[in-house]
């Protein structure tokens, strides 16, 4: 495979130009740590409220998850709705559910409001039955959703599974009709620039190296020049925690594990009308499943947990073979396309899938959103600066316990045992 290791995205979008020249020094009223979704979010809506901020990204703004991903903006969370009812009751999960849709609003509202070219589009996702047994499964959860939470959503029985895709592979599906997707890069620099326009300070490759306790605020260390930050508040949206010391809580609780993705040559129109007619956004039923799209210019964008490993050069390389060779065997008229990029990125889990934010020893943070980043980070910072202007209620995940996980201290060197329990599960369900 000779294709480029840049991420599809990253390649196709334009430069930062907004950045903030000089060392990082100086006082805030909020310092923000991490320049993806989530930072960028936030900082555009404190400085629209008025308030001198400071964002440090250790990179490039959107570098990493948020330039890295599927490029899909879903309604809908990591759960089965029904299984989030029983476990915490059907008003909460009522507002979760109703949250990640409130979150695909954001992104389009942002978009639209800040005149963002991301090709956002309201495509619809098609979660496809990889299992006959899988499509009973859809359609309680089709009955159930649309009976208390979301009228959005249709079945496609088995029988018509060829109106919405090409492959034999699959037995039935169900449609959540609102979902979007986007060019996330292109969408990331665009909040990059909007919250520059709006007065934020973002700094690129100011990596933060110390963060203490004032009496009145924290000081914010960065390896950008010689001095500091002075911040009355800090927020702390770094996906997967930085190794300084003072990100310990967070390390414990999140466990970052590679997403793979590969990008095809252009493809005809013939072969796009005769396997993804409707050009949604697709995902499989499997736990360790794959998600895929077209891209404007007819690019198949096709990913997955193809291993469960940490995303580096050689890892990246290797995924995207068992990619291809998957993509080829659920679509056999693509076996020996030609693929332009392959690429990995880090998606930060928590234990149980469901994404953290708050307050924690004075650091506010929001993290954790387990697959589901582009809509819920990008409305969680529009989130977390209302609750740090004295908003409490905008959080819909303020009451939710964050235990530790055992035996984890930063490097998750249980990925391969979860990744061979998923794949049992796979076998046997």
């Amino acid at each position: 495979m000779r294709a480029s290791p840049l991420s599809y995205w990253l390649a196709s979008a334009p430069p930062f130009t907004g950045g903030a020249e000089g060392g990082v020094e100086g006082k805030a009223d909020v310092a923000i740590i991490g320049g993806g979704f989530t930072g960028l979010s936030a900082a555009l809506a404190l400085a629209k409220r008025g308030a001198n901020v400071v964002l440090l990204e250790a990179g490039q703004v959107v570098g990493e998850a948020s330039g890295r991903n599927g490029g899909q903006c879903n309604n809908g969370t990591a759960h089965d709705y029904g299984a989030l009812s029983a476990k915490f009751g059907k008003p909460v999960a009522k507002a979760w559910y109703r949250a990640h849709c409130d979150a695909v609003d954001t992104v389009q509202r942002l978009a639209r409001e800040e005149g963002i070219d991301c090709d956002f589009d309201r495509c619809g996702r098609v979660k496809l039955a990889a299992k006959p047994a899988h499509y009973d499964k859809l359609v309680r959860a089709h009955d159930l959703l649309a009976a208390e939470v979301d009228s959005n959503v249709r079945l496609v029985p088995p029988g018509q599974i060829r109106d919405e895709i090409g492959s034999d592979a699959f037995h039935g599906a169900l449609i959540q009709t609102t979902s979007a997707q986007l060019h996330p890069a292109r969408f990331g620099v665009g909040l990059a620039e909007a919250a520059a326009r709006a007065g934020a300070r973002i700094y690129e490759h100011a990596e933060v190296t110390g963060l203490d306790r004032l009496p009145h605020g924290w000081r914010v260390t960065s390896a950008r020049g010689r001095g500091a930050i002075t911040a009355s508040q800090v927020l702390v949206a770094t996906g997967g925690a930085p190794a300084a010391a003072p990100f310990g809580f967070f390390r414990r609780r999140i466990i970052s594990v590679g997403s793979f993705v590969i990008a095809t040559e252009p493809l005809d129109n013939a072969t796009i009308d005769r396997l993804l007619p409707g050009r949604r956004n697709y995902v499989t039923s499997k736990n360790i499943g794959n998600y895929f799209r077209l891209t404007p210019d007819n690019r198949l964008i096709f990913g997955g947990r193809a291993r469960f490993a940490i995303s580096d050069p050689r890892s990246d390389l290797k995924s995207g073979r068992i990619l291809e060779e998957t993509m080829g065997a659920l679509f056999p008229a693509l076996k020996g396309v030609g693929v332009d990029h392959v690429w990995g990125g880090m998606v930060d889990l928590t234990a149980d899938r469901l994404p953290r934010a708050g307050e924690q020893d004075g650091l506010y943070y929001s993290m954790g959103y387990s697959g589901h980043g582009v809509q819920m980070a990008t409305h969680m910072g529009q989130q977390m600066a209302r609750v740090m202007s004295g908003e409490p209620d905008a959080n819909p995940w303020a009451n939710l316990d964050w235990p530790s996980v055992p035996g984890h201290f930063g490097k998750p060197w249980f990925l391969p045992l979860v990744g061979l329990w998923y794949k049992w599960q796979d076998v046997i369900r």
